[in-house]
């Protein structure tokens, strides 16, 4: 398989399971990704990391330069994308500590640079966006994860929101009604630009928490932080699989 990146969101500021080779620092014409890319070996396959909120978690998801980070990525090689997110749980599937495969997008996000094709030199660009993420590299984690029984959400419909906030309660009921099933606030413009440039891009959403209003009172970083510990060793299982299927 071409040369594979994983973006590590939330809960993956380090993939523990990567045996780390070298470190690239990349700059690039949108300025600099989150933290240097590392390039190791995940279960005998090559694989390019890369922590979307810096290494230490620093970045709030409004503030990442996802056009330095697409466009590094780019750079070093990478034709496939797998992006892990933390997410919050809309539909009664997505439960905590579950892990979805969104095949859809809704962005609520505003003010992102969100394309390479804005400057007034550039040619205007309309990539087609219908169906948002790599329809092949969603069938091979969910192959993958079948295979190594991981229960995941084969579909799920991912809802963008600004952040760094959470969402009140009567916002996720909006969202339901819109067809969300989880909620993140790194989706977009993410995916967008990955097509933009031609690469293959796929999510993996773990669930944190139930959304606002989905359980009584608030919620906690320390649910948060507990939801993710199990979340994402099962998805770490799914990325060492799927490096070696590679």
């Amino acid at each position: 398989m071409s040369r594979l990146a994983i973006i590590g969101g939330t809960g993956l500021t380090q993939l523990a399971e990567l045996t780390i080779k070298k470190y690239e620092t990349i700059t690039t014409p949108y300025g600099e990704p989150s933290a240097d890319l590392i390039i190791g070996e995940l279960n005998g396959a090559e694989v390019i990391f890369l922590a979307r909120h810096g290494n230490p978690h620093s970045i709030p998801p409004h503030k990442i330069n996802y056009c330095a980070n697409i466009w590094a990525l780019k750079a070093l090689g990478v034709e496939n994308i797998i992006a892990v997110a933390a997410v919050g749980g809309i539909t009664q599937d997505m439960a905590p500590a579950h892990i979805a495969i969104p095949d859809q997008i809704i962005d609520y996000s505003y003010g992102r640079k969100h394309t390479f094709f804005e400057d007034e030199n550039d040619p205007v660009r309309h990539i087609d966006f219908s169906y948002p993420y790599s329809q092949t590299l969603r069938s091979r984690l969910i192959h993958v994860a079948k295979t190594v029984g991981i229960s995941i959400s084969p579909i799920a419909t991912y809802g963008c929101t600004q952040g760094p906030r959470l969402e009140t309660a009567a916002e996720i009921t909006r969202m339901e009604r819109d067809g969300c099933d989880i909620v993140g606030m790194t989706g977009m413009p993410e995916a967008a630009l990955a097509r933009e440039l031609g690469l293959n891009y796929a999510t993996v959403g773990v669930v944190a928490n139930w959304a606002a209003g989905k359980t009584e009172g608030e919620i906690t970083m320390v649910e948060i932080e507990q939801n993710l510990h199990k979340g994402m060793a099962n998805t770490a299982e799914l990325l060492k699989a799927f490096a070696f299927s590679c």
